[in-house]
Order: structure tokens, then sequence, then C-alpha cells
């Protein structure tokens, strides 16, 4: 290890171990569908939200980018006073997760969390498919991961997974036009090609945090047997479940109630489409990282 970085990891040490808010961290927007959930499960927490807007997407980049840049994002929250940092972006969860939590952790502090919304979703699949055929409906880094599939055979080797990226969905949703015709050929082709791999599926896991938004179309091309799983409700009860758990960690999460919004790129574009996303204004600021 080098000089800089050794100097960087006893300073990251240094940091206050005060309590502080619970950091969402997404690559944009679509974490906020994330975040909403969670909010209403556990209202009484502080949350600071932060988007890479200016390097999203990151559903196309490769495993190295996207760790070193949720890496930056990590450091950055924890930095800002974060104790646990939940990764709501399907593609940080599978190409940074793991890395960060074994690899990083320890140098870092090793007393703080960083959390995925990938486990959480595939905890609950068995409970949801009869006929345990289910399809993955992702980002290409995502699908190409293959997370979900090994996170499933992992706990549910029986179930049978099959993914589908979606290149174009979540440019829809960012350009706000996910509720326009133009959308509907996107929407359906994916599905489609979904359901020709595996004609057996029953339950469609939505695994990007903007395709929420696109739920309405995605049902209208979806046979009704089809379950349509977003994962907010999911990951908001496993966290839930977490702090329940572990008492050393929530004592550690502040609580007043007051949740704050930060984005790498305008924050005026970012206040514009979180509220969209939210369903309410909301104040931003504009940072950097790392």
């Amino acid at each position: 290890m080098n000089i800089t970085l050794s100097f960087f990891y006893i300073c990251m040490k240094q940091l206050s171990t005060k309590a502080g808010p619970i950091g969402i961290f997404d690559s944009g927007y679509g974490g906020l569908t994330i975040f909403e959930y969670i909010r209403k499960e556990l209202p009484q927490y502080d949350y600071i939200y932060l988007g890479d807007n200016a390097r999203a997407p990151y559903g196309s980049r490769s495993f190295e980018i996207v760790y070193e840049f949720t890496l930056q994002a990590v450091t950055k929250l924890f930095e800002m006073g974060c104790q646990l940092v939940i990764l709501a972006c399907n593609t940080a969860s599978a190409k940074a997760l793991r890395s960060i939590q074994q690899n990083d952790l320890q140098n870092l502090d090793p007393s703080r969390r960083v959390l995925g919304i990938i486990r959480p979703t595939a905890e609950i699949i068995d409970e949801l498919t009869t006929s345990k055929h289910v399809g993955i409906l992702g980002t290409a880094g995502t699908i190409q991961s293959k997370t979900y599939e090994m996170e499933i055979a992992k706990l549910f080797p029986h179930i049978i997974a099959s993914g589908q990226s979606c290149p174009m969905w979540v440019p829809l949703v960012e350009n706000n036009e996910y509720n326009d015709a133009g959308a509907d050929f996107f929407v359906k082709k994916y599905i489609d090609s979904l359901l020709l791999k595996d004609s057996s599926i029953d339950s469609i896991i939505l695994g990007c945090t903007h395709y929420p938004l696109l739920y309405n179309k995605i049902r209208e091309y979806t046979p009704e047997h089809i379950k349509i799983i977003p994962q907010g409700t999911y990951v908001a009860s496993s966290l839930k479940d977490y702090l329940q758990r572990h008492p050393e960690i929530d004592i550690k999460c502040t609580k007043n109630g007051v949740s704050k919004f930060f984005t790498t790129e305008s924050h005026e574009k970012f206040q514009e489409i979180g509220s969209m996303f939210l369903n309410q204004q909301i104040e931003v600021e504009q940072i950097t990282i790392p």
C-alpha cells in the first residue's frame, strides 16, 4: 500500500464516530424509489441521499469503474457522518458491495456498515413464485454480473432464474418519457425477450431502482398471471429487521426525521426530477466526489 493511500485510511479511521444519518447512495435518481420506501418504514431516522448524477449511468460501466466510483461515494458519506450506508443501486450492489465489505471497510472503519439491495429481494422470492421460475429485468451491468442468479441459487437452489437487460429503460425514466407512447416499444421488447428465454416464469423482479416508474407499462405488457416485484418494500423491511437485530448499529443512527439530498451534477435538475420521483418538493445541494 502506498504512502498516500495509507495516510487516507488513517484519516478515515480518525473521523468522528458520533451517531449520524443513514446514507443512501445511487448513481442517479433511481435510488429515490428505495429511499421513499425506507423513509415510510423508518420515518424517525435521519437520511442523506447522494446521487452521483455527474457520472451516471453506471449500468454499462466496467466492474472496476463501478467499484471505484462506489467506494468514493461510500467514503464521502462516511466523511459526512454516516455510520451505515445503503447502496440503493443494483449495479453498485452487484459490482462493488462485496469488495467494499470484505476489503475496504477494515481499512476505512470496521465499525461502520455498507449494505446492498439485491440480497433482501432474493430472500423473499421463494414466497412469491409458484412455478419456481423467475425473471430479472435490470441494467446491462446487473444482468451481466449474474448476482441475482447467484444470490437466489445460494438461498433457493430449486429456483430457475433468468435475466434480461433493458438498456433503454433508464434513459426513458430520466428523460421523463416513461409515460409516453414511445416507451411502449422498448417495454414490450424486453419483456417479450425475457419470456422467450423461459415461458414458465411467474414472477419478475424489477432489478433496477428506476423501473418502478415504468410499472404501469410493464404491467400492461406482462401476462396477468405473472407477478411484478419492485424492490422497495422488501429492502425497507429488511433494513428495519437489520436495525432491530443490530442495536449497536441502530444506536449510531440519528433520529430526528430529517432528510438531505446531494448530487454531483446540477442541483436544479436533481431538484426537478427528484421531486417528480418523490411527489414532493425537495432541496438539493451540489457536491463533488471524491
